[in-house]
């Protein structure tokens, strides 16, 4: 419908609308009050009706339409709350999944199905998944009348692919009976006749598309994928199953790719939309450079080129004319220097969340009346480098005061870069959506600026958004007003090695020398945070992190390697500290802090002023100094420990009262209990700030909405697991057991 504000008036005959005119316009301007509250009212109906269709209605709808087709929520995931913030509705969405409302009906008449498990999978916690029944798999005793030789045979140590699979949701060896059920809380089991097991993967496979590998030797032979030069396995970019009656195969899930299956069946992982591929740069011709511009092409290798290969050691040397490939550390060796004219890659990595850039989707924020000036190496209309951006910017007539430079691919930016914004000047330097520009910072010589600065005068405002930054950190001086990291990463350490441990440790990632700023980090991830400030005249800087990570490569340690957040040669950090959702890993040695929420500690806490600020839902190393507590771990779990303790001691006859060593023993194991456990600590793996599914409850539920604590709290991870085990409880046959096993990587 038209909903124009001058729809009514455009009704009117001519020669209204004339006299109308010549007096100044009041009835137009009366009909746009009218039609303005018409448009509101006509949108009002058109969306109850679409309030009628699972597929079009408001979040709110969905419960209501569920309860019409006998949909149940699960109540141990938790209770829907107020659709008031981002957090809030994303949390309702999982707990009343719209897809799963929407096929309720349907899976109710596929009840007891293999491959319902793994659409349940997807729709009610939005995990891939394989089912396998683990009957199938037990070593049994065949009539002579019925044998199946497929099934429980005893292991061929000759098979190595099959035992390449072994234990995973591909494993096709037999195994003795185990008597434990799938889906036991404390020791779950798998290999028996009533057993059905759900492997799910949680990670995601992210996309890197045409991005230059990395050089490792100056004879230009040997290449990792990963642009930071460390072991990465390449991920499979996986497809749905098209058929939903069929169960998921290899190539349906985003798992690492083995060496057996790409020998295999290379076809299947290398190529066009593949898994990966290889482009190496060779010379164009003469008359063809000077028409294109251009000295080197991108010639993408066949797939007869491959060989596969464990590169662990770089032993192998492959044949002339082929390139070894190794997917399960990301390397690539040639016989000898082909690629000359460099090696570009497509590959995908794995990783938890949408979170430190890269090529997933984004939303861009920019500022008003902001000019564009675009950055890409072969895009047409772009400039060639950040600098060439910068100067454009700065020798512009019209002199815009706000700009935004944005880089519209995924390559790498070897540039030395010293911007400087007068007052009142906002930049943007941000990567498109869908692309993930690294930023490479180098040690030029030492009386030139190795960091990236930035230097702000009054009114100023500097947005780093979507980019990787390695080599050194970013260093920010002057009187800039606002400084914002959103969907970025600031390498922590500055650089990696092969098995993706920091090559500078103690160095910081972000330095900040500035008066009065306001400093945001949003969904980053950064290494360790150094605050130079006068705490004498100014008053302390506004720091806050949301969604990120916060790495100083270590925690435990007495060094500044371990200082996430500190100053320089003093004691505690002239800031105040507003943080919530996120992960910090080393000291925090802070001024104050304002609010600290659904965050993870790992390490000591010290701030200046207790008397102000609170932390509420978080887990804080013991030994910390902090403003007041308010459900925080370990302080409630020690707390538990110790009244359990005395409750015991209460029903001996006659009561005891427990001696202060015995009560300091129990809260010192109910401290060990709930300190949190990862599946990794190094940047640079897949499984990198995630949560070991044998972390505390207290921590993977210890959240304010039960989730989890630390930098994935909106993955809600809890409250998809029990909506899927309720789900399996509900639409597994009677006497089978169903279990969620989850893929380690």
């Amino acid at each position: 419908m038209d909903q124009t504000e001058d729809r009514l008036y455009e009704l009117l005959p001519a020669i209204i609308r004339i006299r109308d005119a010549e007096q100044g316009y009041p009835l137009r301007d009366l009909l746009r009050v009218i039609a303005e509250q018409v448009n509101l009212v006509e949108s009002d109906i058109g969306q109850l009706y679409e309030n009628w269709f699972i597929e079009t209605c408001q979040d709110w709808a969905v419960p209501y339409l569920g309860d019409l087709v006998g949909y149940q929520p699960v109540h141990e995931a938790g209770e829907p709350g107020a659709l008031t913030t981002p957090q809030s509705r994303q949390r309702n969405r999982i707990l009343i999944p719209r897809r799963e409302v929407a096929n309720t009906v349907r899976y109710r008449r596929r009840k007891g199905t293999l491959a319902l498990l793994e659409e349940l999978a997807w729709a009610t916690a939005g995990w891939p998944a394989r089912a396998v029944e683990f009957y199938r798999l037990v070593a049994a005793t065949q009539a002579l009348n019925h044998l199946r030789l497929e099934r429980g045979r005893t292991a061929d140590l000759r098979q190595g692919d099959a035992l390449d699979r072994l234990n995973g949701p591909f494993d096709p060896v037999a195994h003795t009976v185990d008597v434990r059920r799938v889906n036991s809380r404390a020791t779950p089991g798998r290999y028996n006749l009533p057993e059905v097991g759900l492997f799910v993967s949680r990670l995601k496979a992210y996309r890197v598309t045409e991005a230059p590998a990395y050089c490792l030797d100056r004879n230009a032979t040997h290449f990792t994928f990963s642009v930071l030069g460390n072991d990465a396995p390449l991920f499979i970019h996986s497809t749905p199953e098209s058929d939903p009656t069929r169960i998921a195969g290899e190539l349906n899930l985003p798992l690492p790719i083995r060496r057996r299956a790409l020998a295999t069946d290379p076809a299947a992982y290398y190529g066009p939309e593949r898994s990966f591929q290889i482009w190496v740069g060779v010379p164009v011709p003469a008359a063809k450079a000077a028409s294109a511009g251009e000295k080197v092409e991108r010639k993408p290798l066949p797939v007869s080129a491959l060989v596969v290969a464990d590169l662990s050691d770089w032993y192998y040397r492959p044949p002339p004319g082929k390139v070894a490939v190794d997917p399960v550390l990301g390397r690539l060796a040639f016989h000898d220097p082909l690629p000359r004219q460099g090696v570009w890659v497509t590959y995908s990595y794995g990783f938890s969340a949408d979170l430190g850039g890269g090529e997933y989707d984004r939303p861009l924020v920019e500022p008003e009346q902001a000019r564009h000036y675009r950055v890409g190496k072969g895009l047409p209309g772009a400039h060639e480098t950040i600098q060439a951006a910068l100067e454009a910017w700065r020798n512009d007539p019209d002199r815009p005061s706000a700009a935004v430079i944005e880089i519209g691919d995924s390559g790498v930016y070897v540039e030395q870069l010293a911007i400087e914004l007068e007052e009142n000047q906002t930049l943007q330097l941000r990567a498109a959506n869908h692309a993930r520009p690294v930023l490479w910072l180098l040690n030029w010589g030492p009386n030139l600026p190795d960091a990236l600065s930035v230097t702000g005068k009054a009114g100023s405002r500097f947005t780093l958004d979507g980019l990787l930054v390695t080599g050194r950190g970013l260093r920010v001086e002057g009187d800039l007003e606002e400084l914002v990291i959103r969907h970025s990463t600031l390498v922590p350490g500055w650089e990696l090695d092969s098995a993706c441990e920091p090559v500078s440790g103690a160095e910081p990632s972000l330095e900040l020398f500035v008066k009065q700023a306001r400093v945001r980090i949003e969904q980053s991830i950064v290494g360790s945070i150094q605050v130079t400030h006068d705490e004498v005249t100014l008053e302390p800087l506004a720091l806050t992190i949301n969604d990120s990570i916060v790495d100083a490569t270590g925690v435990g340690c007495a060094g500044p390697a371990c200082e996430a957040l500190g100053a320089p040669g003093w004691p505690l950090a002239h800031a105040v500290l507003t943080i919530a959702r996120s992960t910090v890993i080393g000291r925090v040695q802070v001024h104050a802090i304002a609010l600290a929420e659904d965050s993870l500690f790992l390490d000591q806490v010290r701030v200046g002023r207790r008397q102000t600020g609170c932390m509420r839902f978080c887990y804080v190393t013991p030994d910390s100094r902090t403003p007041r507590r308010y459900h925080c771990q370990p302080d409630l779990a020690e707390q538990a420990g110790e009244e359990a303790l005395r409750a015991d001691y209460a029903r001996l006859e006659p009561p005891v009262t427990p001696a202060p060593a015995e009560v300091a023993a129990a809260r010192q194991r109910e401290r060990e209990r709930v300190r949190p456990q990862f599946n990794s600590l190094r940047y640079g793996t897949p499984t990198y700030c995630q949560l070991a599914a044998a972390c505390a409850a207290e921590i993977q539920r210890g959240a304010e909405d039960e989730s989890e604590l630390g930098v994935f709290h909106d993955l809600y991870q809890p409250q998809r697991e029990a909506n899927l085990r309720a789900r399996l409880d509900e639409y597994t046959p009677a006497g089978m057991d169903a279990g969620i096993i989850y893929i380690d990587v």
